[in-house]
């Protein structure tokens, strides 16, 4: 049986080759799933404030009674005047802003 020894130049190239492969994989987020940066201020029937901070895009988020909104995300805001994001009121770019609904609003959804 004959053993071959890798020259030491080799066996260095292939362990940082594998320490930067490691490197890389722990720098990858873990999940798919992307956020708009910032918050959604919103005021309800009641009086009382509310926000949502950094929403991941495409998910549905309850509102309570909403009757002002503003967009300070970096994504669309479409907001629904029922909670299963389905009936649409309309939708706040960036920085926009509204208090005229036409009834109270239940939730909200990020990105196009």
């Amino acid at each position: 049986m004959t053993i071959t020894r890798m020259p030491a130049t080799r066996l260095g190239r292939l362990v940082l080759a594998a320490g930067a492969s490691l490197a890389l994989f722990a720098a990858l987020p873990m999940s798919s799933a992307q956020a708009a940066v910032g918050h959604l201020y919103y005021g309800s029937s009641t009086g009382e404030s509310f926000q949502v901070d950094d929403p991941i895009l495409g998910k549905c988020y309850t509102l309570y009674k909403a009757t002002s909104a503003s967009n300070q995300t970096n994504a669309t805001a479409t907001l629904f005047y029922d909670a299963n994001c389905e009936r649409g009121w309309g939708s706040l770019q960036p920085g926009g802003y509204s208090s005229y609904f036409g009834a109270e609003l239940y939730s909200v959804r990020f990105g196009s």
